[in-house]
């Protein structure tokens, strides 16, 4: 509660003695009152000791020089709306960055002629952003012309560090599968999907994939493989053009679909057929999971034969 205001007038006594005795109300009261509620509401400062219209100070300024011209009146569609006139398609040849940064990419792999100059091509290539976050180009290991390729996942931690496919508990796991059926993993081909590991692990883009899709097409036809096992989700939607999963892929050997570009000019692309598997890790999931493995590593070992392990 506030403290009454004393009042001069009457020897120190406070305004409501003043009512009380005398009825009388000093002037400086109500203003201090009124202060006092303007402090409260917010209106602590004073910009100026009169009022001012400040729509009445900014004139309005006209300019004569060009006449304004009313927007177009589009006719009424039927339906109470206006048409809008769509927007212009882009001119016929144009190119999105993504067309442009995919075409280098395979001119750039049909220009390798060799293995180690396709690497080398993928080391200085500056068209995916992939490449300036990764810390290494994984690029294809094994013997050329070995009877199998396996082609995996996006590059993980372990062979982003590494600089080798298949690399950490993934390769372990391989080298266990194939072992299995008497096969030694430093006799197959290796390679991921793409050459860099995104950041932080993520799932790469459709355009970055579009962008490095030519690198490992063209690094099968330089390989030479006599067959390709596709292990995982993205090599098996990229390379097959399939928007599925490994999972319902599997069981079969499938046609590899390999563009003219990916071959040597004037060549024809070799026909090589390609069985989808899970991904190592992904065997973790569940027992469902490993018997189809063990059932895809049957159908490897039909299909190409027993290769001796290394002693």
């Amino acid at each position: 509660m506030r403290r009454p205001l004393p009042n001069p007038a009457h020897g120190g006594r406070t305004a409501r003695a003043c009512v009380a005795c005398a009825g009388y109300i000093h002037p400086m009261t109500d203003s201090l009152s009124l202060l006092r509620l303007y402090v409260e509401w917010g209106a602590d400062d004073a910009l100026d000791p009169h009022p001012h219209d400040r729509l009445a100070l900014t004139p309005t300024i006209h300019d004569h020089s060009r006449p304004t011209q009313p927007p177009p009146i589009q006719p009424d569609a039927g339906n109470g709306h206006r048409k809008h006139r769509p927007a212009p398609p882009p001119p016929r040849g144009s190119a999105t960055l993504i067309d442009q940064a995919a075409a280098m990419t395979r001119e750039v792999a049909q220009a390798a002629r060799t293995l180690a100059e396709l690497h080398a091509a993928i080391r200085d290539f500056g068209e995916c952003s992939l490449r300036d976050t990764a810390t290494s180009s994984v690029f294809v290991e094994g013997p050329q012309g070995a009877p199998l390729m396996l082609i995996g996942e996006a590059p993980d931690a372990d062979e982003d560090r590494g600089g080798h496919p298949f690399a950490g508990e993934s390769g372990a796991l391989v080298s266990t599968m194939f072992a299995s059926i008497g096969i030694d993993q430093a006799s197959l081909l290796r390679a991921p999907v793409i050459p860099w590991r995104p950041p932080g692990g993520r799932p790469p883009s459709v355009a970055e994939t579009r962008i490095c899709l030519p690198f490992i097409q063209r690094a099968i036809v330089l390989a030479r493989p006599a067959r390709v096992v596709l292990m995982g989700n993205l090599p098996v939607s990229v390379l097959l053009d399939q928007r599925t999963t490994a999972a319902r892929m599997r069981g079969r050997w499938r046609d590899l679909p390999l563009p003219a570009e990916s071959a040597d000019k004037g060549a024809t692309p070799p026909t090589l057929q390609a069985l989808p598997m899970r991904h190592p890790l992904q065997l973790r999931a569940s027992a469902t999971a490993r018997r189809d493995a063990w059932k895809d590593m049957l159908l490897i070992r039909e299909a190409i034969g027993n290769i001796p392990s290394k002693s």
